[in-house]
């Protein structure tokens, strides 16, 4: 294994094979522990059509399997943290949304609640397969497109009808406190260092949280010097163009 190019490729290989409960990689040393039950003929026969030049090196009962147990559970709890955190900014701004008349905290909220759904779904990907993993990001990939657009679609009757001019202070405040949140869940999820697709998923989500939380500030400010509904309604778009885009993201990644 000489890049992650290449551990993708051996991911996808052995993806269906429902005998494999973990792959550990050391791509640095080019060498895969594969933990697995029963006979490990076709693993082996996967690896080697890839043209990777495999060896077996050992196969030997995997006494210490304990520790793959162990973070799939620390990983389940990370999970459950990240969830919790999105959900109760997803209630917050949505509360101060409707309350401030905002579109940005609005939209921002929506796309909490589609992280909230896609921690949620991770935790029952945790201990499936790779192929049950990859449809879990597709999956949430899909529901954020739905969201994209119809939150495209409150934008525009937003623009054309008649509406008051948001509360700027509560768009920053609410706002930087969901940026230290999201700051907090992407801290999380990159120290964990998962390259499963579904905890992939969630670390891309995470990160377009934190610059729609910047990009909701920076509007707030502009309703304040401008005192119109126009910058808040510009914000609103752009996050649901960048939930838009991650969810593309989302979707190349499960393949």
């Amino acid at each position: 294994m000489d890049c992650p190019s290449e551990e993708q490729m051996i991911r996808m290989k052995l993806a269906d094979l429902t005998n494999i409960n973990f792959l550990d990689f050391d791509i640095a040393n080019r060498q895969l522990n594969v933990f697995h039950s029963g006979n490990y003929d076709q693993i082996f026969q996967r690896l080697d059509s890839l043209k990777f030049d495999t060896l077996l090196i050992d196969s030997v009962l995997a006494d210490n399997y304990i520790s793959t147990t162990n973070n799939k559970v620390q990983e389940r709890k990370l999970l459950w943290q990240v969830l919790a955190i999105n959900f109760f900014f997803f209630a917050l701004e949505l509360t101060t949304g409707f309350m401030s008349n905002s579109m940005g905290l609005t939209a921002d909220s929506l796309d909490m609640l589609a992280d909230s759904i896609v921690y949620g779904l991770a935790l029952f990907a945790v201990s499936g397969t790779m192929t049950r993993k990859k449809n879990i990001a597709k999956s949430a990939g899909y529901f954020q497109i739905i969201l994209a657009i119809f939150g495209f679609i409150e934008v525009v009757r937003r623009f054309i009808g008649l509406e008051t001019v948001p509360s700027f202070k509560t768009m920053i405040i609410i706002s930087t406190l969901a940026l230290i949140g999201n700051g907090l869940c992407l801290f999380l999820l990159q120290k964990s260092k998962s390259k499963e697709a579904h905890m992939q998923a969630s670390m891309i989500f995470t990160s377009n949280d934190v610059i729609v939380n910047i990009g909701v500030i920076i509007a707030g400010g502009m309703v304040y010097l401008t005192n119109s509904k126009y910058p808040d309604l510009l914000v609103g778009t752009v996050v649901f163009f960048i939930v838009g885009h991650g969810a593309i993201k989302i979707l190349k990644l499960s393949k």
